[in-house]
């Protein structure tokens, strides 16, 4: 097939045209509403206080994002294409309306709890629906586009959120999202398919194992708001113990919340999933960067939103670049996209927590590092996806579709607690002095996951190569046989 009929054209040919924009759109939804509250999140506490939760808008939000992202298949046998995405709107507003009207951080929360379940499903329904309308060759492209949707929030949500922060109304920023969801609604309507041709029985849920995995960031998030270094360890050794415990209970259940054996180290999605996971946690520092630009910096809300948003900028922009690469080029991208946001997560450790010379070049400094950090990530991020979908067995593909936001959402939610975790044990309330040990202490501790992904990185790569050449060597003797 040639390659004229496996790019941007293609995807945005008048067959794929809709679909290609519905599961876009849904996933800047989520996108952008993670950067609007990225960087009204400041605003809010200072509005209606919970500075020591500020972590949890993040990690409760994807928690229930995991949820969302692991029931996804099943709500879409159950509802089919158009009734899942629209229950998923329907869930995504409802959390919208009650963050508009929250009087303090509790409701807040719930409200942010719901927005991630919501989210979580259009996430999830967005990647988990890829194989079912595009041909495997327009794969790498289509979640190009799906993750380029991140590129498209790093410019509204910072404007959005950054704008109403400035005005001291906040609460503006959430109730902007009630009518435009409204209209993706409209939208889906029009175009999805009411029911799927393939109709599936329904499987039973893997309950035990989700309720490991979002216990786990739980246990973490809720030692991140001791002072205490013990207590934080204690959380951190316990969520270990339980992620050991959901590995055990996948290769023992009859019921599995990703491909089969995937947690096996002898399999190529434990690799791939293992990358995957420490890119996504080195970037969880992220979270705090607009409170630390606004309070070390002197930096405006809406100029913070848009300096944090450099690191979507360069994850989008190295992903549109690297989405068509093949062999060599793919691997060399995910052996290199961990060393360069290790890189830039460094850069990050020089430049954020002190401010130094001229503030132009202090902050052009923490620019790039941001931008370096996402373009770390997105460089094999595509490739990285796509080897899921094409390491599952079959009869998993839609399953793995699934894991794909699974542990990506885990990750994030991880890296957030995490780093509720060490800002809040260096003291990030008690002052600037307080805030620069955060930011320092911070970048230094979440390029170690970086680093280590290099390794993985590199190990996943040479056994997909061994493996290549086994299959090449064998089809060659038996065709002289």
């Amino acid at each position: 097939m040639s390659g004229s009929h496996n790019g941007w054209a293609d995807l945005f040919s008048a067959e794929n045209r809709g679909s290609a924009i519905t599961l876009s759109a849904g996933v800047a939804l989520y996108a952008t509403n993670s950067y609007i509250v990225i960087t009204i999140l400041p605003s809010v506490v200072q509005d209606i206080g919970g500075l020591a939760w500020y972590a949890w808008n993040t990690t409760l939000y994807v928690v229930c994002s995991i949820l969302g992202s692991a029931l996804s298949a099943r709500l879409m046998r159950t509802a089919g294409p158009r009734g899942s995405y629209l229950m998923a709107t329907a869930i995504f507003i409802a959390g919208a309306a009650i963050c508009t009207a929250a009087p303090n951080m509790p409701v807040l929360l719930l409200g942010r709890a719901l927005q991630g379940l919501g989210g979580g499903f259009l996430f999830a329904l967005s990647y988990a629906m890829i194989n079912l309308l595009f041909k495997e060759s327009l794969w790498p492209r289509a979640m190009a586009l799906i993750s380029a949707m991140w590129g498209i929030a790093t410019l509204v949500g910072p404007a959005v959120g950054g704008i109403f922060a400035e005005l001291h109304a906040w609460r503006w920023a959430f109730g902007l999202l009630l009518p435009v969801t409204s209209l993706f609604g409209v939208w889906v309507w029009r175009i999805l398919p009411k029911s799927r041709h393939d109709r599936q029985p329904d499987e039973p849920l893997p309950l035990m194992q989700l309720a490991l995995l979002t216990g786990a960031v739980l246990v973490v998030s809720a030692g991140s708001l001791s002072s205490s270094g013990l207590i934080n360890l204690l959380g951190f050794v316990v969520a270990v113990a339980m992620i050991l415990i959901l590995r055990h209970r996948e290769f023992t259940a009859d019921v599995r919340l990703l491909p089969r054996n995937a947690l096996r180290r002898s399999s190529p999605l434990y690799g791939l999933y293992l990358v995957m996971t420490l890119l996504i946690i080195g970037l969880g520092c992220e979270l705090f960067v607009p409170y630390l630009l606004q309070h070390l910096h002197g930096q405006t809300p809406l100029a913070a939103g848009y300096i944090t948003a450099a690191a979507a900028a360069g994850w989008t922009l190295s992903e549109v670049a690297s989405s068509g690469w093949t062999g060599r080029r793919a691997d060399g991208a995910i052996i290199c996209g961990p060393l360069i946001l290790a890189a830039g997560l460094l850069l990050l450790l020089f430049t954020v927590p002190v401010a130094f010379g001229l503030p132009w070049l202090n902050i052009s400094g923490v620019v790039l590092g941001l931008t370096l950090a996402g373009f770390g990530i997105g460089l094999g991020w595509p490739h990285l996806l796509t080897r899921v979908l094409q390491q599952a067995p079959e009869e998993d593909r839609e399953k793995a579709g699934a894991s794909i936001t699974v542990v990506q959402s885990f990750a994030a939610a991880l890296g957030a607690a995490l780093a509720g975790t060490v800002a809040n044990f260096a003291g990030v309330d008690k002052g600037d002095s307080g805030a620069a040990s955060a930011a320092f202490w911070m970048f230094l501790l979440f390029a170690v996951p970086a680093l280590l992904a290099v390794w993985i990185a590199w190990r996943s790569v040479r056994v997909r190569r061994l493996q290549g050449r086994a299959k090449t060597s064998l089809s060659g003797d038996l065709s002289q046989g």
